[in-house]
């Protein structure tokens, strides 16, 4: 995954970055996604679930690694009854030593685990690379055009934005020492005051794009959120993907010394599900299954669900054959529904990830993939796993391509970040300002398609527990024929001011409903009967 989680740019020209994340969320959020005014309803469809004891389903989240101790989590985390914990054996003889609450398929045997990897982009360059860096486009030979062209390509890609994020270190240091001391008397004179504070800075009608810059700048200054020490960490970690994420000479797998293109080599890995950066997986694992009603953070969707973490998700590109594995590992294991808030724009071992889609398909296992963050639309651009594949013969049946929205509906409802498709995305569902779980008992609101995900996964856990009749397929269709239809609407295409129908945004045009999920489930419940 490119971002952790998603970042919003300071309105400057400095192009650093600030998170979402907050440590105190606005009452207005807490909770909105469960809601029924602009949320999916999910308080709604418990009231009809009441005198139902629902079956217990088993959720994969693949993803960076759950905080498995949190206290929101607590008798949420699948155990695996077939392994005695500890005692290097593997009891129930899937494969994996002591996978007690899943798997980490980005360690070694010593417990050592890697946290920061290249974009696969950056991979496929580095490995083209002594190839045909000292090569000739006229020297090419005819049958080696089409990967000289990926290398061209990736090398572009590579390299630009290299230059682009060191070009950016040295725009926030020029602003950092020159324009940050001397911020507050700035906008005091575009103010026309000598001093101001947060009460006056949000009363401030600004005149102009400048001036409007000038009070967010401001009201950072004054939240603490843009500072020296801020500045240093994006800087900090803007350098870090300079040496991570795009850099060719990094080779972040000798740590685990497998074959990344050798799909039956499986002895890797280790039991650690939390890893060194558990919170992207912590907060999705949140959404899905967080305790309902105890006044800690947000609420999960599904009350009768348990995680099994399966590590497979570094700061960085995830590696083709770990997802494929990972699905298999959660599909051998009990899941039904596997959630995916992972994505990238190249993939390298395409046909192990198809045949693992295909293998849960076969199992009756639902895949529930985010969308992505590009504002993309993805009928043009590439995301992996793909919502169809060039080669691919048999159509998904258990595959969900899912897009954020907010809970503003009036022409902002396909969140400003989220990739979108009139083909390619199925539904979207709440993906920005979601506040819940964070490593070591916290709890921040933070946005992402990667929030939309675990939102469907948890409806879909829902109704499989609540309705065990039913088949995943099944499931699947329910959520989409149940959503809220806001097709007719004009809303913003993503990443612009454009105004189009939201059918144009996906292939229902719909919002997730959990409260008409249920009536529905109940209906064809019945007349399966």
């Amino acid at each position: 995954m490119r971002k952790i989680f998603l970042r919003i740019m300071l309105p400057a020209l400095l192009g650093a970055y600030f998170s979402t994340a907050t440590a105190q969320v606005d009452k207005k959020v807490l909770n909105w996604y469960n809601t029924s005014k602009t949320g999916m309803s999910t308080e709604k469809a418990y009231k009809k679930l009441k005198k139902i004891t629902p079956d217990t389903v088993i959720v994969a989240i693949i993803d960076s690694g759950i905080d498995i101790e949190h206290e929101d989590l607590q008798g949420r985390i699948w155990v695996n009854k077939g392994e005695i914990a500890g005692n290097g054996i593997d009891d129930d003889n899937n494969g994996y030593i002591d996978d007690v609450n899943g798997w980490n398929f980005l360690g070694n045997k010593k417990g050592e685990n890697i946290n920061t990897a290249r974009l696969n982009v950056t991979r496929i360059y580095a490995e083209l690379k002594p190839k045909y860096e000292n090569v000739d486009s006229a020297d090419v030979k005819s049958e080696d055009a089409k990967e000289y062209a990926l290398y061209i390509e990736t090398k572009e890609e590579v390299e630009s934005n290299r230059e682009r994020l060191t070009a950016t270190i040295g725009q926030i240091n020029q602003f950092k020492d020159q324009m940050l001391p001397n911020l507050p008397g700035m906008i005091s004179n575009m103010m026309g005051v000598e001093e101001y504070d947060e009460k006056s800075l949000k009363k401030w009608k600004t005149e102009g794009p400048q001036q409007a810059q000038m009070k967010t700048m401001g009201l950072a200054l004054l939240s603490g959120d843009l500072n020296e020490e801020a500045l240093q960490g994006q800087i900090d970690q803007i350098q870090g993907m300079i040496d991570g994420h795009y850099n060719p000479d990094l080779n972040e797998r000798d740590l685990i010394g497998d074959d990344i293109y050798d799909i039956t080599d499986t002895d890797y890995g280790n039991n650690d599900v939390e890893g060194p950066d558990a919170l992207h997986g912590t907060h999705v694992g949140g959404i899905v299954a967080a305790t309902r009603g105890n006044d800690l953070g947000g609420d999960g969707v599904a009350n009768n669900v348990v995680l099994m973490s399966l590590r497979a998700v570094p700061d960085g590109d995830e590696f083709d054959k770990d997802i494929a594995l990972a699905i298999r590992y959660a599909v051998d294991n009990g899941a039904k529904i596997i959630n995916g808030s992972f994505g990238k724009s190249y993939s390298s071992l395409p046909v192990a990830v198809y045949d693992a889609i295909i293998y849960a398909q076969e199992n009756d296992v639902l895949f529930v993939h985010a969308a992505g963050n590009s504002a993309n639309d993805l009928a043009i651009n590439s995301n992996f796993p793909a919502v169809k594949y060039d080669f691919q013969e048999l159509p998904f049946t258990h595959l969900l391509t899912i897009g954020a929205s907010t809970r503003v509906h009036e022409e902002e409802l396909a969140a400003r970040f989220s990739n979108y498709g009139k083909n390619e995305v199925d539904i979207f569902a709440p993906g920005y300002e979601i506040y819940n779980t964070f490593p070591d008992n916290e709890y921040q609101a933070i946005a992402g398609t990667s929030m939309a995900s675990p939102m469907v996964a948890g409806v879909a856990a829902l109704l499989k527990g609540y309705f065990p009749s039913l088949t995943m397929a099944e499931v699947r269709q329910i959520i989409l024929d149940s959503g809220d239809y806001f097709g007719d609407t004009y809303q913003k295409v993503p990443g612009s001011n454009e105004l189009v129908k939201f059918d144009n945004l996906s292939r229902y045009g719909k919002v997730v409903n959990v409260k008409a999920a249920v009536e529905l489930a109940k209906e064809r419940t019945t007349e399966k009967k």
